[in-house]
């Protein structure tokens, strides 16, 4: 079977890298940890008042928690394996991080494309009969879809334990410098027990993602082609919010796909440990979460309200403190 292995040395960090690897990363966790965090609580809150939350709120909490999660675990594995390499490198504790790693990972996708698909169902204007049906049937189809998001999820992290992942260290290797040994660690990667496993989970929330996207791009296009006709050319608040809304998919649909391409790369091997790729490739990773986190509270009026709140009243005891 076709095999990609890494190697690095235990002594080829420099500073600069580690200080940039450690802190983009971390500074775009603490930013989705501040979004997911304000989404979640929002909803809480608004639970607790009334003991009902709407499907979207539900798929919205349901997402931040798991992104949380997700970043939480992002900026550990980053933390601890720039650090602590010789701990990291151990074959067991590498595959238990990347096991749990790829468990969020995919948990995270579904839940995202669920909610594009609840979106999509939900506002786009289309009479197919099929898309009517689903539309009425939907919220009640969605608490068993999250469920077996999760179970596909946990179900296709497990194989990672197994034949996709070996590492070792190779104490043999002379240093070019001086008559010493130095440590060389490798990570071999089965790519092709990986790709399978990558395309079953990964590809299917990819392109119902994609569809429900485009979908609702195209909607939201042709209804405002629509009311720009009847209005004469002359934008109104409702015809600036379908452009907004445009705007926002299209660059989440961007978002998505860039992380897609990354999460491959990072978890294939391809790219060495401490190279600017992979440094980038965590980059991207970080990025998505806090990006959509975002998105999703300035595209949503209820958040965008309670934020604007939230600000307000920062400002206020700013100015009582002063």
């Amino acid at each position: 079977m076709a095999r990609v292995t890494t190697d690095y040395t235990d002594d080829d960090i420099h500073q600069p890298f580690l200080l940039i690897t450690l802190i983009v990363p971390g500074i775009e966790c603490i930013t989705g940890f501040i979004g997911n965090g304000f989404i979640v609580t929002t909803n809480a809150v608004e639970w607790f008042r009334s003991k009902t939350l709407s499907t979207s709120d539900s798929i919205l909490t349901v997402l931040s928690c798991s992104r949380i999660l997700l970043q939480f675990w992002m900026m550990m594995e980053n933390t601890y394996s720039l650090l602590f390499r010789l701990s990291y490198s151990q074959n067991t504790v590498y595959k238990t991080f990347k096991v749990i790693f790829m468990f969020l990972t995919y948990s995270n996708l579904w839940f995202a494309a669920w909610l594009s698909v609840f979106y999509c169902v939900k506002i786009a204007n289309f009479t197919h009969p099929l898309f009517l049906r689903l539309r009425w049937r939907i919220a009640g189809l969605m608490p068993w879809l999250l469920c077996l998001s999760v179970f596909i999820s946990f179900f296709c992290s497990l194989p990672l334990t197994k034949d996709i992942y070996n590492v070792y260290i190779n104490t043999s290797i002379q240093a070019s410098s001086s008559n010493t040994r130095e440590k060389k660690y490798f990570t071999e990667t089965n790519v092709v027990n990986l790709a399978i496993i990558y395309n079953l989970t990964i590809f299917i929330p990819l392109i119902m993602f994609i569809c429900a996207a485009t979908l609702l791009i195209i909607s939201l296009k042709r209804h405002t082609l629509q009311m720009k006709s009847n209005a004469q050319g002359i934008r109104n608040p409702s015809m600036e919010a379908h452009l907004g809304a445009i705007k926002a998919i299209s660059f989440f649909l961007l978002l998505y796909i860039f992380n897609f391409v990354a999460l491959m790369l990072y978890m294939a091997n391809v790219l060495n440990t401490n190279s600017f790729g992979s440094v980038l490739c965590r980059i991207i990773m970080a990025a998505y979460p806090a990006g959509h986190s975002i998105l999703l509270i300035f595209g949503n009026p209820k958040l965008r309200r309670t934020w604007k709140k939230l600000q307000n009243n920062v400002k206020v005891n700013l100015k009582v403190w002063k």
